[in-house]
């Protein structure tokens, strides 16, 4: 490739139609203009799943690397090697059932206070400590309430977007107020954004090696197959809903549909990843007081959570919970098949999976459910601790930072070293 080709690359990481602005993933051929950045940066994402994981169908019963898949980490079996389980570990003082929402990526105790202050959550930290140079500093989404998991510096709710449509057009759309209007109507109307930048796209490739069109090839697929199921996501809110033997949901029609929304945001977590528009997302996979769309669940999600051991209760909310499991792999599954300078893009994004309850049923937030894949630390194992006497969660938050890049020792109510025994980088 010619020098003068490579110059047209280092101005062109985007293309461009009317109302449309196409990000570019890092190509082989943008990399010797990148020589300043000659690793690829580093990523984070949290998710908290609202009303808890069952954890006796999570934890496994042996500590470390031997363990035996438990029903929930089957889904992710192909993963073994790419996760991390924890087991008992908790906020201090952080109680109160749900509001400790509030706190999962803050640290911040008793939620439940009349005088509570929250404080900055960990990807706000992680903003200010790192200034990325990326379109959006940070995605805060969730699957179906404006209540997200960010909180600013002083402790302000970042609201949490739902949409997967609107996040696409942040994402992808943009111009003059006639050129969005258009585009936004050619969307509704099943059209692609890649009618809009064919051309460019063609001329774009012209002169790239295999390796680099394919990879394009791929992201280009991407962002249709991310249309497609819009498509069918809006197509979905106008169906007859389900008749079942409970109340009728109080959410909107298209909240009850899970895994289709939550899907389609994994779609876009990945693509936000994929272009460096962002290094930082927060995720609410929020529970419903009604009953989602998922095969077998007759039954609101929220009153199965307070299942009180009653067997039938149980049997529903685990098909709703390997569901969200079957969704973790999905986003692992992406992360790991999308190559980057040598390694994929789960090498370089920490992915937190877990939820402020530790059991659901008695509104307990200790002994948490915690999951941790990616980011280049050595997993494959079950690190189980004392629910009664263990390091702050924090703790993994302060690793969380330094593997980033921050230059910290503490984080929200981390203590000793910052460090959470036996989880160590990779080698």
């Amino acid at each position: 490739m010619n020098t003068n080709r490579q110059a047209t690359f280092s101005r062109r990481t985007f293309l461009r139609g009317a109302g449309v602005t196409l990000a570019l993933p890092l190509l082989e051929a943008m990399t010797p203009l990148r020589a300043q950045a000659a690793a690829p940066p580093r990523r984070l994402i949290c998710i908290n799943t609202t009303l808890g994981l069952h954890t006796p169908n999570l934890f496994p019963s042996a500590a470390g690397k031997d363990y035996a898949l438990t029903p929930y980490l089957e889904p992710l079996a192909e993963f073994r090697r790419d996760f991390t389980v924890f087991s008992g570990l908790s906020h201090p003082e952080v109680d109160g059932g749900h509001p400790a929402e509030l706190c999962y990526l803050t640290s911040a105790p008793h939620p439940r206070a009349d005088n509570f202050k929250n404080t900055i959550s960990l990807d706000q930290f992680a903003i200010e400590k790192l200034v990325p140079d990326t379109r959006f500093g940070s995605l805060t989404l969730a699957s179906s309430s404006s209540r997200g998991l960010s909180f600013t510096r002083s402790g302000v709710p970042i609201p949490a977007d739902e949409r997967p449509s609107r996040v696409f057009r942040n994402m992808f759309v943009n111009g003059t107020v006639n050129e969005v209007n258009a585009q936004v109507q050619r969307l509704k109307q099943g059209q692609s954004i890649m009618d809009t930048v064919l051309d460019e796209a063609k001329d774009f490739q012209r002169g790239l090696g295999k390796p680099d069109r394919e990879k394009l090839d791929e992201y280009f697929t991407s962002v249709r197959e991310v249309e497609v199921r819009m498509v069918k996501a809006q197509d979905w809110a106008r169906r007859p809903k389900p008749k079942v033997d409970a109340k009728p949901p109080v959410d909107i029609a298209s909240s009850v549909e899970v895994p289709a929304r939550v899907r389609l945001m994994i779609d876009l977590m990945h693509l936000a990843l994929q272009t460096d528009s962002t290094r930082f997302i927060t995720f609410a996979l929020n529970g419903l007081n009604a009953v989602p769309v998922i095969a077998g669940v007759t039954q609101d999600w929220h009153n199965l959570s307070h299942h009180g051991q009653d067997p039938l209760k149980l049997a529903e909310l685990k098909l709703v919970e390997l569901q969200q499991m079957k969704l973790f792999g999905e986003l692992l599954a992406k992360l790991k098949g999308t190559l980057e300078q040598g390694g994929t893009l789960l090498d370089r994004t920490i992915v937190l999976f877990g939820s402020n309850l530790g059991n659901a049923s008695s509104h307990d937030n200790k002994n948490m459910p915690i999951v941790v894949a990616g980011g280049g630390f050595r997993h494959g194992q079950h690190l189980a601790f004392d629910p009664k006497k263990n390091p702050p969660l924090s703790n993994l938050y302060v690793q969380f930072l330094r593997r980033l890049g921050a230059d910290v020792n503490a984080f929200g109510s981390s203590s000793g070293s910052g460090t959470i025994p036996g989880f160590e980088l990779g080698g």
